[in-house]
């Protein structure tokens, strides 16, 4: 069998599976130990035939896959991966490139530069910014806050890229008390710890209060590092850059904003509002594989000075190529050498798109999580727990029940809603108290998407109801 048919069969199984969504329960068919039972076999002695394996593989993965890319998919903040990144993404895998020095991949180093330039544009932050295209929020966290370690220790005296943190002068890092648990995990892999922080006070949706950070601000001495957050996991709310930043920049602080999702609100002529005065930090983490719709592995490590991000990243040795003036090195900006070439997908999408089409999607989303509130506050017993003014949507089910009892509903409405599959929806706790979770962010979840899901809730909501009465 020659390549063109196997990759022509393996893009059958592929257009196949996202052709048939709409047949499909919004969950797995199979859970993990089903999987793992079917997957399970004695390691194989002999080869087999391309196309043999490809079917086996479709056939026996297919059951345990998530419906993703489906448009009633509300569990976490995912994207749908776009047809266009996909296309793009299956070509960046055929072609087959090392995305780590200019001279190994000349396109692939230069298609990170110009996307890198559009992200820039599109999310309105400092032009002379660095872009580093990692495999998302998380990696982007760990990554622009290694570059905020070794400059403020590095104003301080002391060259952590060098000499590690043995000796090094402690570092005081604020942090709201809502941030994202991947922060945390950043600070872990950094030697800076994940409770050895200042958390500070937030308010209702999870926003750091001013007066609190003003306070933790002025209560530390020595290198700062400020975390702040655009789009808070539960609430979709963003503090309030335009006091905070110039707060930390006053006590020199390097200003890191968390904006995996929320920092898209920069896109959007109608919610740019919401994350006012962003563009003053020092570093930001965002995702593609969320609001750009990229397919997986893809998000942004945005650096405000070039040469503290390159200085905490760059990898060199004797038999790499070194970057004369005007040319990039893709692993200067990234905790990697050898790694996929993520900014064809970013590319692809961005100029499919255009600006007009990524704010489309940005207040698109936005509005359907609005109807979907809206619509269920109507219903007696429902409350919806935040205020919704971005994607993201959290619900109370009897409301006008004890609070014990509520989160016990809430519990069985959302196992109801799984079980069914019309649409995909998990739990958090918010405040104490169990919520249901909708994060709209797929490109195809649409006003006919949304009255599907609303019907889908209000009628798990009452079958539960009726039956805990």
């Amino acid at each position: 069998m020659g390549t063109k048919e196997l990759f022509s069969i393996a893009a059958d199984h592929a257009a196949r599976f996202r052709d048939t969504i709409d047949s499909r329960p919004h969950h797995p068919l199979r859970d993990y130990a089903g999987s793992l039972e079917a997957f399970a076999a004695p390691l194989p002695e002999q080869p087999s035939p391309l196309v043999d394996v490809l079917d086996e593989l479709v056939t026996t993965a297919e059951p345990g896959l998530h419906l993703m890319t489906g448009p009633r998919f509300f569990g976490w903040v995912i994207g749908g991966s776009h047809p266009m990144g996909v296309a793009a993404d299956f070509l960046t895998s055929a072609w087959g490139q090392n995305a780590g020095n200019h001279t190994v991949s000349p396109s692939a180093a230069a298609v990170e530069t110009v996307g890198g330039r559009w992200l820039l544009q599109l999310l309105g932050l400092p032009l002379e910014a660095s872009v580093g295209f990692v495999t998302g929020a998380t990696v982007a966290n760990f990554t622009c806050l290694a570059a905020a370690r070794g400059e403020v220790l590095l104003r301080a005296g002391w060259d952590a890229d060098a000499n590690g943190l043995f000796g090094a002068p402690p570092i005081s890092v604020l942090i709201g008390d809502d941030a994202h648990t991947t922060v945390f995990s950043a600070l872990q892999f950094l030697g800076l710890g994940h409770d050895r922080v200042i958390r500070v006070p937030t308010d209702d949706q999870g926003r750091i209060v001013p007066a609190g950070f003003e306070q933790a601000v002025a209560d530390v001495s020595g290198p700062r590092i400020a975390i702040l957050q655009a789009g808070q996991i539960n609430t979709g709310a963003c503090d309030d850059f335009g006091r905070l930043i110039p707060i930390a920049k006053s006590k020199g602080a390097w200003v890191h904003v968390d904006g995996a999702f929320g920092l898209w609100a920069q896109v959007s002529a109608r919610r740019r509002h919401l994350t006012s005065g962003v563009e003053q930090a020092d570093s930001w983490a965002t995702d593609g594989h969320k609001w750009l719709q990229t397919p997986y592995d893809c998000g942004y490590a945005i650096v405000r000075d070039e040469v503290a991000h390159r200085r905490a990243m760059t990898i060199s040795a004797s038999y790499l190529p070194l970057a004369s003036e005007g040319e990039r090195d893709p692993s200067h900006y990234v905790p990697e050498l050898s790694r996929r070439a993520r900014g064809f997908a970013t590319w692809a999408m961005i100029r499919h798109l255009g600006r007009q089409g990524i704010e489309a999607l940005v207040d698109g989303a936005s509005d359907v999580a609005a109807s979907i509130a809206q619509a269920l506050a109507k219903e007696p017993g429902i409350a919806i727990a935040n205020d919704v003014l971005l994607n993201q949507v959290i619900v109370r089910f009897g409301a006008d029940w004890p609070a014990e009892q509520a989160d016990d509903l809430t519990k069985r409405t959302i196992g109801a809603l799984q079980r069914e599959g019309a649409l995909f929806a998990g739990g958090a706790i918010w405040r104490g108290r169990q919520v249901l979770r909708l994060s709209v962010t797929n490109y195809q979840t649409n006003t006919a998407q949304a009255v599907e899901a609303v019907e889908a809730i209000v009628r798990a909501y009452r079958g539960e109801r009726y039956a805990a009465a």
